[in-house]
Order: structure tokens, then sequence, then C-alpha cells
């Protein structure tokens, strides 16, 4: 961690994306997850992991098949992580609305994360709202993450301009 990078310290009931680790740890999660997007809900479910990493929001990934049917739309192009490995991505639509790439997921994702098959994310800023035991969701910063920040979460996080080499 650099000097520059000040840490806030949690209070209690409160995680630091400073304390999570690197690599970093997916775990399962049962807080309830819902999305809006166009007027609508396109998931709601008590079924997704966390992935917790240094710097960043936790990212939830929950199964494909929890999204609302139809709206879903396999989009070109891949990106790799080094943890995860490689990214497929996934438009979204409902109606007249569509969102490039709102959301990927790990069709064959690496041996550390088996879980991750058949699952996805979405970018936060996308949709209209998202909530995690309904609370409104602020998305991370920046269009490269996908980190979703509650009132339980301190940072700072990466993801804002100035932050890319932390």
């Amino acid at each position: 961690m650099g000097m520059s990078i000040k840490p806030i310290k949690p209070k209690p009931g409160q995680e630091s994306v400073w304390d999570y680790p690197r690599p970093p740890r997916l775990e399962a999660c049962s807080k309830h997850l819902r999305m809006v997007f166009n007027g609508e809900i396109i998931l709601d479910t008590n079924m997704s992991f966390r992935m917790l990493e240094t710097s960043h929001p936790p990212t939830y990934y929950f199964p494909i098949e929890a999204m609302k049917a139809g709206v879903l739309i396999p989009a070109e192009g891949t990106s790799f992580c080094e943890w995860k490995g490689v990214a497929n991505y996934y438009d979204i639509r409902v109606g007249d609305k569509k969102v490039t790439k709102a959301a990927w997921g790990y069709l064959n994702p690496n041996k550390s994360y088996p879980q991750l098959k058949n699952t996805i994310s979405v970018y936060a800023h996308h949709m209209d709202v998202c909530y995690v035991n309904d609370e409104k969701v602020q998305a991370q910063e920046g269009d490269f993450y996908g980190g979703w920040i509650t009132q339980d979460i301190v940072g700072p996080f990466k993801g804002a301009p100035g932050t890319w080499g932390w």
C-alpha cells in the first residue's frame, strides 16, 4: 500500500476493503440482491457469491438463471483476469432500452474459483438501481471494476482517476 493511501478505519459492523486479501477470496452470500433496469426487476435472489479483493468493494456473482429470462444477450469480446480467467460479456435489454457489456461472467473460470461457472456480475452504474438487503448500492467509480458499495464497506476504493496504481 502506497504512502498516500489512508484506509478508513471501519466502525463496528463495517468491513475495510484494505482487509480483503490478494488473491481475492470468494465467499457464499445469502444477502438479498435486487436489480431494476428500465423500470423492471430483472434480478431478485438470495443466492450469490461475494468476490473480496484488496482495495475493491465486493463484486457480487449470481447464477445466470437468477436473471429475468430473456434480458441477457451474449456480447462480443472478452477480457482476462489474472485470478479468475477469461471473462465473457453480456448486453442487458429490457423493452426498448439496451446497455452494452453491462454484465460479465466466466464460462470456464480458473480452478481456484470453480463456483463462478454459470454466474454473472453486473455493473451497478448501468442499472436504474441495485440493492443489497434493500440498501441502494453505490457503484464503484470507473468503468472497469464492478464493485457494489454499501454502508458496511469502507475504502478508499480503487477505480477512480489516479487509483489504478494501487
